[in-house]
C-alpha cells in the first residue's frame, strides 16, 4: 500500500519522463493511469470547426470551439507520444536538427519559443515520429533546449483538422498566417494545460 501510495505522489513530476521510460511494472501502469486522469482534465478536443488565427496568434484551450473531452486517452495515444518522442530525441542537440534539414524560421514566440522547420516534410502526411518544426527554448547559457515537437499540414479546402493522434485531444490550430494546420505535442516539457496545447506557461522565452 505505501508502495502504490509513493507511485501516486511521484507521477506528476515524471509524466514527461514517463514517455521516455515506459517500464510496465505494476507502479508504472499505475502512474499511466494518474497521467491519463491528468490529460483528462487538463487537455482540450480537436476543434470541430474552423478557428483563423494570425501568424502570431494560435487558438487556446478557451476557445468556443474546442469542447472538453471526458474520456482517458488510450494506451494507444501514450505510445504515440512516446514514439515521437523516442524518433526526436536526437534533436535535443540542435546540431542534429541541422544535419537533417531544419532551419530558423525566426518565429519566436512567448510561452513556445524558438522555431525550426523542415520544408522537406511539410506535405498532407500526418507522421509522429516525423515532425515539421522543432521548438526550443535557450538556456541560461545561451544553448538551445528542445521543450516541444510541431506538426504541420498545408490548409485544403476541407474546413476539418487532420487526422492526428488518436482519440480527440490533440488540438490543431487553423493557421492561416502560415497557410497550415498545426499542432504542439509537449513530450520534453511537461505542459500543465495539456501535452497538445499550442501554449506551455511554463516557457518563458529567453533572448
Amino acid at each position: 500500500m505505501e508502495q502504490s501510495f509513493n507511485a501516486v505522489t511521484d507521477c506528476n513530476t515524471k509524466a514527461v519522463s514517463l514517455l521516455n521510460h515506459f517500464k510496465w511494472s505494476r507502479a508504472t501502469q499505475l502512474c499511466l493511469a494518474v497521467f491519463a486522469i491528468i490529460f483528462q482534465l487538463t487537455s482540450c478536443t480537436k476543434q470541430d470547426s474552423v478557428q483563423p488565427s494570425s501568424a502570431k496568434q494560435s487558438i487556446s484551450c478557451g476557445s468556443t470551439n474546442a469542447q472538453a473531452d471526458l474520456s482517458i486517452p488510450s494506451f494507444k495515444t501514450l505510445q504515440e507520444l512516446k514514439q515521437a518522442r523516442e524518433a526526436t530525441v536526437r534533436y535535443q542537440d540542435i546540431n542534429n536538427a541541422f544535419r537533417d534539414g531544419y532551419i530558423d524560421i525566426h518565429v519566436v514566440m512567448e510561452n513556445m519559443g524558438y522555431h525550426f522547420e523542415n520544408p522537406s516534410l511539410v506535405d498532407s502526411v500526418f507522421d509522429p515520429t516525423h515532425p515539421e518544426l522543432l521548438v526550443y527554448n535557450k538556456n541560461a547559457d545561451g544553448s538551445f533546449r528542445l521543450v516541444a515537437i510541431e506538426y504541420a499540414v498545408p490548409l485544403d479546402k476541407s474546413a476539418d483538422a487532420p487526422k492526428g493522434f488518436t482519440g480527440k485531444q490533440d488540438l490543431w490550430d487553423h493557421n492561416t498566417g502560415f497557410g497550415l494546420w498545426l499542432l504542439h505535442a509537449w513530450v520534453y516539457d511537461f505542459n500543465p494545460d495539456g501535452v497538445f496545447n499550442p501554449t506551455n506557461p511554463r516557457v518563458h522565452v529567453t533572448m
